[in-house]
């Protein structure tokens, strides 16, 4: 039952997350981490176990995945997982689409790991650049035109992603909407760009598809638009990011997308926690309502190098957490670092997640 007062038995820190005495710190909670919570202090690493069976964490080197768009420039997004409601994609793509696309089953949000271009979208031209996060409206018709080798992470959302309702800190923080980049409307004459025989495909992306339209005339026509629906670029060098000297804070601080069952977060450079005693690394947890997935942008932690492009992913309900060698580490280490540099774009999701066969056949993990 949820209460004000919390119970403790045993033996217990004083301070949350901090002064472990040798313990391990292990969260069961719901919700996330904003439900009902249970914080163990264990004796012995909860990772530290051998897995068979399905429901296990995968790990995978995006570099070593093979997209059919990286080598066919008529090929698609690789799909890495999927569930209800959403797919979480690849995309590894070198020369401009020979075609246009629309994605029909949902809204779109693409991160640039790697690489720069220009997308040619209806209601204008977007130009991007690593660290953008590239919103695409459902059903939205748009055309990508890379100016080097570019890898996308793309999360297609059955329901409309949304900014987060505002909370305790207000509509401008952790991010400031005002510094999305929105399209101007530029249209494309007809003869311009792709065709075939005189036509021009826009190939719908959907379940059970693809399915093409050919048209006579250029589908990026528009003169002018106005309304609420629309797409966008955001940064993460504009996210802000939010801190604590005394505690390190939960994911949720860090939301910046969400659509109905797909959290999108940002886990940027920030000040180290500075406090002596405080844990500077996530706590062990099992994330009991959510599948977890990290993707490694770039950066350290505290003097360890995080592989830039690993696909990391924890099923809800198994123990998952950074090893214990990296905490001793970063408790050792406490007085050398004064700053996080890690850039990790993390996608919660509130149904299970099934990992594509291209996942399984290279997970880490199993090899």
């Amino acid at each position: 039952m949820e209460s004000f007062v919390h119970l403790r038995k045993g033996k217990t820190p004083k301070r949350i997350h901090a002064d472990l005495d040798g313990l391990k710190d292990d969260e069961l909670g719901r919700g996330g981490f904003v439900g009902r919570t249970a914080n163990m202090y264990r004796r012995n690493d909860p990772t530290a176990y051998r897995s068979v069976g399905p429901l296990r964490p995968t790990d995978v080197l995006s570099s070593e995945l093979k997209p059919g768009d990286a080598t066919d420039a008529h090929g698609a997004p690789l799909l890495m997982f999927s569930n209800a409601d959403c797919q979480v994609l690849l995309s590894r793509r070198t020369e401009q689409m020979p075609f246009f696309v629309r994605y029909v089953d949902g809204d779109l949000l693409c991160f640039v790991h790697q690489g720069s271009g220009r997308l040619e979208t209806e209601l204008g031209p977007l130009d991007y650049r690593p660290g953008d996060w590239i919103y695409i409206p459902k059903a939205c018709t748009w055309r990508q035109l890379p100016a080097e080798e570019t890898t996308l992470l793309m999360i297609q959302a059955t329901d409309e992603f949304r900014v987060p309702p505002a909370g305790t800190l207000g509509r401008h923080f952790p991010f400031d909407p005002a510094q999305a980049v929105i399209p101007d409307p530029q249209p494309i004459d007809d003869g311009e760009g792709p065709q075939v025989d005189g036509e021009y495909e826009v190939r719908l992306m959907h379940e059970g598809g693809p399915t093409s339209l050919f048209y006579q005339h250029h589908p990026l026509d528009v003169e002018g638009w106005r309304g609420d629906n629309f797409p966008f670029t955001f940064n993460i060098d504009d996210y802000t990011v939010i801190t604590s000297d005394s505690v390190h804070l939960p994911p949720t601080v860090h939301l910046f997308m969400q659509a109905t069952g797909v959290y999108v977060m940002n886990f940027l450079p920030k000040p180290a926690e500075t406090v002596p005693g405080t844990e500077r690394t996530p706590w062990y947890h099992r994330n009991v309502d959510y599948d977890e997935i990290a993707f490694f942008h770039g950066g350290t932690l505290y003097g360890i190098p995080m592989p830039p492009g690993l696909v990391s992913h924890a099923p809800q309900g198994v123990h998952h957490g950074a090893p214990e060698k990296a905490r001793e580490r970063a408790r050792r280490k406490f007085d050398d670092y004064d700053r996080v540099d890690w850039s990790v774009i993390a996608v919660d999701t509130r149904r299970r997640l099934v990992p594509s066969p291209e996942i399984l056949a290279n997970d880490l993990g199993q090899h």
